[in-house]
């Protein structure tokens, strides 16, 4: 079959309803300034979408850096890869802060997030290593772990017992080959909000000899006493071998990091070849970086004030009788009974009638018959916008209790 007309004739589990959610269900447009309210559609919205953790984004100190970033050094500069012509005093300045925040000796600055974690498991492992990794794993670890060459394993979500068993069979194979064994979890859940059970997987380093890479992105500036991460709130931050996370999150931004150990950082510099042959990270965005670093490490009220709200949003739902699940972050997901017309139903009367924007995920992603509403509090957002959203989720839960949704057809995205 020509490969067009495969396309053509199978969309993908997402795509096949591209047809009416393209541009309101996916791919939606959210104008204005970055802050709980924006504009869906020229209508004001509540919006709970945006990974602003911290509120940094429209932060005045921030916008500051960043403006004057761009205007003394554009956005071409450093013109180049870091290898070859792209470094400068900037980018390992932010390394040598990163690294101390993180707690770990050095660290080195990626382009990208999902690029970064892909890459580093590409590099870290060969056809004699064996990978081990959580089952409910973000899609860049699934993708990097595809890549390998070698046996991988995968545990249940957060099951010690599950782990020291596939642990026992990666440590059976690296036995005969010589290899290693790569433990790779996550320290948030960015779907469910859980924590990676970080202390039990670090635990078994005693009985197995393993390393472990820990993809932070929902943890970093949101976790622990300092912000420094999940490690850090688990009180093992020193078990966690490589340490990564991104400038997406509470950072507000593009890039990101991975910090370790000298000679493993230093090893990854000249073999991740997503870097080697990559541009630089663009001035303006290290300058930014490290302001936003500074307003970490400098500003814990911001962080106070994230959990203010997440402790106002979670309790609040629970006691309106909502399934929040297992969350033990600020990440807030509501499990609702449903399928997919229902959940456009849904979506559509939060936006339309509430005011209120946040993001639905239905199967494959979440299984068959199950709606989740995806909550991301931030420090910006304040007690009423807990309250307004609240009150909106009890009268769309009624309705669908009612079977009100199901008697009505899929809103079209026009």
């Amino acid at each position: 079959m020509d490969l067009f007309e495969k396309i053509a004739a199978n969309r993908g589990p997402l795509g096949s309803h591209s047809h009416y959610a393209h541009g309101y269900f996916t791919f939606p447009k959210l104008e204005g300034e970055i802050e709980p309210r924006m504009i869906f559609r020229g209508k004001e919205v509540l919006t709970w979408s945006l990974n602003n953790y911290l509120g940094l984004a429209n932060h005045p100190e921030v916008r500051k850096a960043d403006a004057e970033g761009a205007a003394q050094y554009g956005m071409a500069l450093p013109m180049g890869a870091r290898m070859m012509s792209g470094n400068s005093n900037l980018h390992e300045q932010l390394e040598s802060e990163l690294a101390d925040f993180v707690q770990k000796p050095e660290c080195m600055l990626l382009n990208f997030g999902y690029q970064g974690v892909v890459s580093i498991i590409d590099a870290m492992v060969n056809r004699h290593d064996v990978i081990v990794y959580d089952g409910e794993s973000h899609a860049c670890i699934i993708d990097g772990v595809r890549l390998h060459a070698g046996k991988r394993f995968v545990y249940t979500h957060n099951d010690m017992e599950s782990l020291e068993k596939q642990l026992q069979r990666a440590k059976r194979l690296t036995d005969e080959t010589g290899g290693g064994i790569l433990v790779i979890t996550e320290g948030v859940f960015g779907m469910s909000g859980n924590q990676g059970n970080l202390r039990g997987v670090v635990a078994l380093k005693e009985k197995y000899e393993f390393r472990l890479f820990v993809d932070d992105a929902h943890g970093f500036g949101t976790m622990g006493a300092t912000g420094a991460g999940t490690g850090e709130e688990q009180g093992v931050q020193d078990g966690i071998d490589l340490y990564f996370s991104t400038f997406a999150k509470s950072m507000a931004s593009i890039g990101a990091f991975v910090a370790g150990p000298e000679s493993v950082i230093e090893y990854l510099r000249y073999n991740m070849r997503s870097q080697i042959f990559a541009k630089s990270l663009p001035m303006p965005l290290v300058v930014g970086a490290i302001k936003r670093l500074e307003l970490l490490r400098t500003q814990p009220e911001l962080k106070d004030n994230l959990w203010t709200v997440v402790r106002a949003l979670q309790s609040g739902l629970r006691e309106k009788g909502f399934n929040i699940g297992t969350t033990t972050s600020p990440v807030t997901p509501v499990f609702l009974n449903g399928q997919i017309p229902d959940a456009t139903q849904i979506t559509f009367d939060l936006r339309e009638n509430h005011g209120i924007f946040c993001s639905i995920v239905v199967y494959p992603v979440v299984p068959k018959g199950v709606i989740m509403l995806r909550l991301i509090p931030t420090a910006a957002h304040s007690l009423s916008d807990v309250e307004q959203t609240i009150k909106a989720f009890e009268v769309v839960a009624e309705k669908l209790d009612k079977g009100l949704y199901s008697k009505t057809e899929a809103v079209p995205a026009s």
